[in-house]
């Protein structure tokens, strides 16, 4: 690509960019030299699992990959036993190290369906942090102020009101910021939400007299309820490792007010083809939408029985092809019968009697289409007959002997 289409390129879907005008200088000489530029992304393991909201800036760094740049990915085996406070009301629990390295080796199959790994350079910033002595930490400290730090809004918001900030969180964001440092980053990917701790990368850079990275800024994926940013604590989530059907069947479910940004964050599509299929018909662009997030993690041809599946269960009202055979075991049955939270939980519908009590008084729940409405009701199991729960989860029922 020419520097233009490059800068374009860099530009889709961001938030800020820390500068624009350095960022042109830095691709205009990395064009001249031949020399690529060094594309910094953080993850710290702070759970085993990541979800579409994750691979906004994971896209964003394929990106400057498939733009001939270097992919620097740090996994925060050592920030992550701090916890970010980013956007946070009070101290985050710490994790030990063995759940940190538990998440940690999860991260690189899923990130892997992102990025390309081959070409990736992946390391732990515990290489470099964890052998700083206490002299080496107070020389970092020292380039940064407390009133700096009360700059943010989460610190700032937790002082005024009284609520307690530990002096490791304070830390956080100077780690981070010595992580570019470490790596000699030119460009610095994050959420909004990480603004601080990128600007604190530039500063400290500069002190250890190295250019300051460029930070670039992209916005926090907002979940299935149209609301709330995405989060698996929330349960408006899309998992990367969700099944495709479920994946589908998600992403048809979000309110249309969000298929531009989803379009714009998720793929790939020029904003003109975008355009087009936000005029046509909404169920039909939606489609197209879930249909491509699911070729991106599940290949062309599960993106495609998914869509005919959706179709088939919810179009046409009928029952997915791949459906689920659950048999009631003898103990479970008494005169014939097992109670309805039990025959839930049985068909893992719901993790826990609680969560059945609620799909049920929801309305969620029917038995070859007659609605459930008792959560206390035992229900006459009928080999062969069919389980509903919610829009997307479908049972056959099997007599165990």
């Amino acid at each position: 690509m020419d520097l233009r289409e490059q800068l374009a390129a860099a530009r889709r879907g961001t938030v800020e960019v820390y500068t624009e005008a350095d960022l042109q200088q830095k691709l205009e000489r990395s064009a001249r030299e031949g020399k690529p530029l060094r594309i910094k992304l953080g993850v710290d393991p702070s759970s085993p699992d990541i979800h579409l909201g994750h691979t906004v800036v994971l896209r964003k760094l394929r990106q400057f990959q498939d733009l001939g740049h270097q992919a620097v990915l740090i996994i925060g085996d050592f920030t992550g036993l701090v916890g970010d406070p980013s956007g946070k009301s009070k101290t985050r629990p710490q994790l030990t190290p063995a759940e940190v390295e538990a998440n940690a080796l999860t991260y690189f199959e899923q990130v892997g369906r992102v990025l390309d790994m081959t070409k990736a350079e992946v390391v732990r910033n515990s290489s470099w942090l964890q052998p700083l002595n206490f002299a080496d930490i107070l020389k970092i400290a020292a380039k940064l102020t407390v009133a700096r730090m009360l700059e943010r809004d989460d610190f700032s918001n937790r002082y005024k009101s009284g609520s307690p900030i530990g002096l490791h969180e304070f830390l956080y964001p100077m780690m981070q910021g010595y992580d570019s440092v470490a790596v000699r980053a030119d460009v610095e990917l994050g959420g909004t939400d990480q603004t601080f701790n990128l600007l604190v990368g530039r500063n400290l850079q500069r002190e250890w007299g190295q250019e300051p990275q460029i930070a670039l800024t992209l916005p926090l994926l907002v979940g299935l309820d149209g609301k709330e940013k995405m989060s698996k604590s929330l349960g408006n989530h899309v998992g990367v490792k969700d099944a495709p059907n479920d994946m589908f069947g998600k992403v048809m479910s979000i309110p249309d007010t969000l298929m531009e940004n989803w379009f714009t964050l998720l793929t790939l599509f020029p904003a003109e083809h975008i355009r087009e299929l936000l005029a046509g018909h909404p169920r039909a662009a939606k489609a197209t939408l879930a249909g491509e997030i699911v070729r991106q993690y599940h290949g062309d041809e599960a993106a495609r029985g998914a869509r005919a599946n959706f179709d088939n269960v919810f179009a046409g009202k009928g029952v997915p092809e791949d459906l689920t055979e659950v048999t009631v075991p003898a103990a479970d049955l008494a005169d014939g019968t097992v109670g309805l939270l039990r025959l839930l939980c049985l068909c893992t519908f719901a993790p826990s009697n609680s969560e059945a009590r609620r799909l049920v008084e929801q309305g969620a729940v029917a038995i070859d289409g007659a609605k459930q409405t008792d959560p206390k009701a035992r229900v006459a199991v009928i080999d062969g007959m069919l389980l509903k729960s919610g829009k997307r989860n479908f049972a056959r029922i099997r007599r165990g002997s």
